[in-house]
């Protein structure tokens, strides 16, 4: 089964669907090699958090995305789908607050610190 053209947007349209709140997306071409786009978004509750984790990742498998996980399985404010080139972000908000991921992926990152 082939991926969506724009898995991007079809990630977004299910988390805003589902009620997530705050989405942000953010390029990582030329900044990582880990993956190609970033998604990241806060849920209301720990169940909220769970519940969105485990529908990105149904529709990741859906969409040809082999090998993709969800990390953060034991964590109650945290969760990433990594969906290969596409690594999706649940976070309660106080916990996105503290980790400022949008800030930090946001500016730009000269290529020998992002060599993992």
């Amino acid at each position: 089964m082939e991926r969506p053209a724009n898995l991007k947007k079809e990630i977004i349209n299910l988390l805003d669907s589902n009620k997530a709140l705050d989405i942000v997306s953010i390029d990582l071409e030329g900044k990582s090699s880990i993956a190609d786009e970033m998604i990241i978004a806060s849920g209301t509750s720990s169940r909220h958090i769970q519940a969105l984790s485990e529908q990105v990742f149904e529709y990741f498998k859906k969409n040809g995305v082999n090998n993709c996980k969800i990390e953060g399985k034991d964590s109650s404010d945290w969760k990433l789908v990594d969906g290969i080139d596409l690594i999706v972000h649940i976070f309660n908000p106080e916990k996105r607050k503290f980790y400022e991921l949008e800030k930090i992926w946001s500016e730009l990152i000269p290529k020998e610190k992002v060599i993992i």
